[in-house]
């Protein structure tokens, strides 16, 4: 091996850098969200739709808001921990989080009716999460795998002045340092390695912040209305560490291989939600929640910067490193949501919600132009769905239910007791796997092979609260697990035509995520 650094800056060679759009799973990433605000509230498992009186309703059902009687403010904060996780890169197992902050201004407007108005802030997704992987390869490659791309003319290799590139959207940045660093000789010509067992590890950080604008109110105190303006903030960056060890033809090992990516996603979104509580029976607390929320329309920027070292003895460059930037727009799914909520005197609550999101209706979209309107002296951006990425997000994500559920109990005027259950069904379909052979700028991006198809989520939450005068503290613990399986490329099998051996087959291995949060709120009520 020609022991020479290969420095490739990656400009967008065969299509113009406004054209890009993200691939399915890291959509995915983006368009989740976790069971967060006030301790109340993550203490009865979020279901407070139908009964209200919460800030954090504000988010899920906007008529929450209007059950308010007195203006108030809050603020939440605590710690969350990852169980069996260990720490990599610049990821902890354990992280402080600031979770909430907001307040009501509740105005009557008449015997039985009321006018609220609200701000609210919350971390309505945590990415804090260290994914660690290991397999046995048995000689399949990720290289082998770019490898198999060319040669079965899912894009088409051409020598620019040295460079190797392609003809395809299909031709990431993976498939670019394999064929810069690895799989040419001096020749010209390619090979590939097989590979005995990998090594993966992946630090999350960052979150996504929602501002929520609230207007509700009540009509005779049997009819609840709420709409809600949320803004959404995300800041995530991601670092991995992909490592396998490699073999010649006759299974001695060469050394090995390590593809490190950074991985950073910034930006804004703006969605709307509106929601309805009805007290049908005007003696009866019972009350039946509807809401509705619209996509969140994302205007996102992502980054890479994504080396690999080439430690062996194969290949003609010992390292090589690419970076690129873009502007995209995803846009997330409708979400529906009912829910159910009574009290029992001044000492029991029971609340039940129930939500679905489409997560295959995820539009991954590619910026195609804009231009400056001198007239209104604003700038626009057009755009469009890419619609090769979007087909394959249909057949590998698929709705999602969710069943809240939670109890609050008071044994006397000040202190409070709650329990609550989450069950959040799968996102992802059994057998999806990220494909790497789309012709859409998404895969040419992307800068890693890696995917989790993530199982249902369950989480087990339980508080308590305690009010003096006009200040409430109020605790919370939440328990959340959910298993999935990762592969870390996709599986390519040969066609009838092919050898078993040009097959490149790795199997999945189980990975969990188990989290734990404390969450502490402090509100006052004037």
């Amino acid at each position: 091996m020609t022991m020479r650094r290969l420095l490739i800056i990656f400009a967008s060679t065969l299509f113009a850098s406004y054209m890009s759009a993200q691939e399915t799973y890291e959509n995915a990433n983006i368009a989740g969200e976790d069971l967060n605000g006030t301790a109340r509230y993550v203490g009865m498992g979020g279901a407070l739709d139908a009964l209200g009186a919460d800030i954090s309703t504000i988010g899920t059902n906007p008529a929450g808001i209007g059950l308010f009687r007195h203006s108030m403010a809050n603020v939440s904060f605590g710690f969350v921990s990852q169980q069996d996780g260990k720490s990599f890169a610049n990821g902890n197992t354990t992280n402080m989080s600031f979770d909430q902050a907001g307040f009501v201004y509740s105005k009557r407007t008449g015997r039985n009716s009321f006018l609220n108005l609200a701000f609210n802030y919350h971390k309505s997704r945590n990415f804090n999460y260290i994914l660690s992987a290991a397999g046995a390869l048995k000689g399949a490659s990720q290289n082998k795998l770019s490898y198999m791309k060319g040669a079965e003319g899912v894009f088409n290799i051409y020598n620019d002045n040295g460079t190797f590139l392609a003809d395809d959207n299909s031709f990431s940045q993976v498939d670019y340092l394999y064929y810069n660093a690895l799989l040419s000789d001096a020749d010209g010509a390619f090979y590939y390695n097989n590979a005995t067992n990998y090594m993966f590890n992946r630090a999350n950080t960052g979150y996504i912040g929602e501002y929520d604008f609230n207007i509700s109110g009540n009509i005779n105190d049997r009819v609840y209305l709420g709409l809600t303006v949320g803004i959404s903030d995300v800041n995530y960056k991601g670092y991995s560490e992909y490592t396998e060890a490699l073999v010649d033809a006759d299974g001695g090992s060469v050394g090995n291989v390590t593809l490190a990516d950074e991985r950073r996603i910034s930006g804004s979104g703006v969605n709307v939600k509106a929601g309805v509580i009805i007290r049908p029976i005007e003696t009866s607390p019972f009350r039946i929640g509807l809401s509705v929320a619209t996509p969140t329309w994302y205007d996102l920027t992502t980054s890479n910067y994504t080396t690999l070292a080439n430690n062996s003895s194969v290949g003609m460059y010992d390292s090589g490193e690419i970076g690129e930037s873009y502007d995209f727009k995803l846009y997330t799914p409708w979400k529906f949501g009912v829910s159910l909520g009574t009290t029992v005197g001044n000492y029991l609550a029971i609340g039940a919600g129930y939500e679905y999101a489409d997560y295959g209706c995820i539009d991954s979209r590619v910026n195609t132009g804009g231009g400056y309107d001198w007239y209104y002296d604003e700038y626009w951006e057009s755009s469009a769905s890419d619609n090769a990425m979007n087909n394959h997000t249909e057949n590998t994500l698929k709705g999602v239910s969710t069943l809240k559920l939670g109890v609050e109990f008071k044994p006397d005027a000040k202190l409070s007791l709650r329990l609550g259950y989450n069950y959040v069904s799968p996102m992802y379909e059994k057998y999806g796997y990220k494909d790497g052979t789309i012709n859409s700028p998404g895969s040419y991006y992307s800068s890693s092979t890696d995917y989790t198809n993530w199982k249902a989520t369950n989480r087990i939450t339980c508080g308590l609260g305690y009010n003096i005068g006009k200040m409430s503290l109020d605790l919370a613990y939440q328990y959340t697990v959910q298993d999935g399986d990762f592969s870390p490329f996709t599986n390519y099998y040969a066609g009838p035509q092919d050898t078993p051996e040009n097959n490149n087959i790795c199997d999945a291995v189980n990975v969990s995520n188990k989290r734990h949060q404390l969450l502490l709120t402090l509100g006052y009520h004037f």
